[in-house]
């Protein structure tokens, strides 16, 4: 199995939710937890993670935060969706489990399982 990787907040309850489920169903050397407020990604990153991910950029983002609609953009193209993600790292979707080749939301967080399944 690849090594998961977990972008987590711990202030997020879903997030939450997601560590405790992983936890519970893999040892701690089969993921890696990543608390990416204190360790944002860079704009690469983001823009690999996104292409990883069902919906891409778009799914990457959290719409209803304030600090996304106070940037007022009307149809932002991908570009400007990572761009405001690296700026403003609590704009990026969460929980999310990588495997490397796919990406999913933990929206909820038994969405995840599908790569443990895929494994």
């Amino acid at each position: 199995m690849p090594m998961l990787k977990l972008y987590h907040n711990p202030r997020c309850s879903k997030s939450r939710e997601t560590l405790a489920l992983l936890e519970s169903r893999l040892k701690s050397d089969e993921f890696e937890t990543i608390r990416y407020l204190d360790t944002p990604l860079s704009r690469e990153q983001l823009s690999a993670l996104a292409a990883r991910l069902e919906g891409g950029a778009k799914a990457l983002t959290r719409e209803n935060e304030s600090d996304w609609k106070a940037l007022a953009l009307e149809e932002p193209d991908d570009a400007r969706r990572l761009d405001a993600i690296a700026a403003t790292p609590r704009l990026m979707q969460r929980p999310i489990l990588d495997d490397g080749k796919r990406a999913i939301i933990g929206r909820p967080p038994q969405d995840v399982l599908a790569l443990l399944d895929d494994a």
